[in-house]
């Protein structure tokens, strides 16, 4: 509650914003709001309003269900895919900072292969290995995701493990598991929440496009990227399609980047937020 009342407003604007979003798609899902996402229910492309809160898609599908089904799939995916990445990311950069040598210099020359590639390059490389779908997402974002998190994980370890009390646990004989849960990742737990939510963020961005162009989440599952790409073709006659998935990722995206801004802060208080 303490770290609650100490947050700005910005912060628990983004955090509250980002629980509405979740919890109304939850509830939307589970209770069936809307009806079944992928039954035709009315006319083609029949405007917002009336029976039809959001107006119905270039199939006659309400709009109201397919976009609670498109936001689950592209949180889900992304949340699943981020913290694939923070397991990595924590044991590649922890083994690099605390143990360097050969090590370090293999785990940074992998990560900065990766992270030469451009973000849109590399998701439609893996799709094409892969195959388009939800794998393909995935496993894109974690690839895209896991080179900046492993450098900050390892910077952020290779300061904790210079510390006294470390070096006094190595002194005294305690042995690396012990230094690893004891010592590191706690001190290092800060960090990672905070690089976690900008990889949520990248991670929602990624299956945007990546299934906007086609390579992600495939028919007749939705997500929010695939329901821009759906309402794209009819943008001119029925732009609903386009505008209420595309202000729903702006503004998922636009919370979580607040709410880790807050985050960084609170945890990294010589970091604070410039008043200009």
């Amino acid at each position: 509650m303490t770290g609650w009342r100490k947050a700005d407003w910005l912060t628990r604007s983004g955090l509250v914003c980002l629980a509405v979003l979740v919890l109304v798609t939850v509830v939307g899902t589970v209770f069936g709001i809307g009806g079944d996402p992928d039954a035709m229910v009315g006319p083609r492309l029949a405007p917002p309003g009336g029976e039809f809160l959001l107006g119905t898609d270039e199939l006659g599908r309400s709009m109201l269900p397919r976009l609670f089904e498109g936001i689950g799939t592209t949180l889900l995916l992304s949340t699943v895919a981020v913290l694939v990445t923070a397991v990595l990311a924590t044991l590649l950069g922890v083994a690099a900072g605390y143990y360097g040598g050969w090590l370090g210099e293999v785990v940074l020359r992998l990560v900065e292969v990766l992270y030469s590639f451009p973000t849109i390059v590399l998701a439609i490389l893996v799709a094409a290995v892969v195959g388009p779908g939800q794998t393909a997402t995935m496993c894109s974002i974690v690839l895209i995701t896991i080179p900046l998190m492993t450098r900050v994980v390892r910077a952020a370890a290779v300061t904790v493990s210079e510390r006294d009390y470390v070096t006094s646990a190595v002194i005294s004989g305690a042995g690396w598991p012990r230094i690893l849960v004891r010592h590191l990742l706690p001190n290092l737990s800060g960090t990672i929440a905070v690089q976690g939510t900008y990889a949520l963020s990248v991670g929602i961005l990624v299956e945007g496009g990546l299934s906007f162009l086609g390579f992600g989440v495939q028919p007749p599952q939705s997500s929010l990227g695939a329901l821009i790409q759906q309402g794209s073709t009819y943008l001119l006659t029925a732009p609903w399609l386009v505008i209420v998935p595309g202000i729903v990722l702006i503004v998922a995206i636009l919370a979580i980047n607040v709410f880790g801004d807050g985050l960084r802060d609170g945890l990294e208080p010589r970091e604070a937020r410039s008043l200009v």
